[in-house]
């Protein structure tokens, strides 16, 4: 994350305000840094990676090697069952971390394709672990970031085992919409970047199921849609029906 050549002074508050839109201020910025941190972080961080629609990321097997952070893009993580079905476990975007399901065994355990041009900020996780034993307040952030990444597995777990498919895809399309606005984009209006058969697979439904569902949903005014166009035009009727089980992914 270069800003400006090393022999001249850096304007931290001029960085704050460039990082605050990058997908690693969570990891950037986790307190106030000090001129030597900010050298550290510009020598750790400054690896940018361009991965194309349909290119992987890293692959079920692989060793753990680095950590991306998504800077621009959105990626699909899955595996693959014994008989060659896909399972999709997840759908990331700008902002998001991946790579921590290698961490406990050094190799990744699923798959991660692009669904669109991406680019990511790879992060070497040796030199991230040296960091974040020289940076406190950076272990704590990474903790943090963890500690997300369970709460969300957990709430797929309940969405799957105790929701019917209108709840399922009502916490899901909820879900993009808190997602989108934490970015600042529209909560309301957004483009789907997977597949319906990929939002089937990750919420255990078939796909004529969430065309059904999508439909009704469209007939009762809750959204719009039109192909991968989701416009959501009664946003506390879905939260309504999103939470008759108590929980959202």
């Amino acid at each position: 994350m270069k800003l400006q050549p090393k022999s001249m002074p850096i304007d931290v508050s001029n960085l704050k305000t460039i990082c605050s839109t990058c997908s690693l201020h969570e990891l950037c910025l986790p307190a106030e840094l000090s001129q030597s941190e900010l050298d550290l972080f510009d020598r750790v961080f400054d690896r940018r990676r361009p991965v194309k629609r349909g290119d992987y990321l890293y692959r079920a097997g692989s060793a753990l090697h680095s950590l991306f952070a998504i800077r621009a893009g959105f990626v699909k993580s899955s595996v693959m069952h014994e008989d060659g079905r896909e399972q999709v476990a997840g759908f990331h975007m700008a902002g998001d971390l991946l790579g921590l399901d290698g961490i406990s065994t050094s190799q990744h355990t699923c798959d991660t394709v692009a669904l669109e041009d991406s680019e990511m900020c790879e992060i070497p996780f040796m030199s991230l672990e040296k960091l974040s034993r020289e940076i406190p307040s950076l272990q704590h952030h990474f903790h943090r970031m963890m500690s997300r990444e369970i709460v969300r597995d957990h709430g797929v777990m309940l969405l799957l085992g105790s929701m019917r498919a209108e709840e399922r895809l009502a916490a899901f399309l909820l879900s993009l919409s808190q997602r989108f606005a934490a970015r600042g984009y529209s909560p309301t209006e957004f483009h789907l970047r997977m597949t319906r058969e990929e939002v089937g697979s990750y919420l255990g439904l078939k796909l004529e199921t969430i065309s059904r569902v999508l439909s009704r949903f469209q007939e009762e005014g809750l959204i719009e849609v039109r192909n991968k166009y989701i416009k959501i035009i009664k946003l506390e009727d879905l939260r309504e029906l999103a939470s008759q089980r108590g929980c959202s992914t």
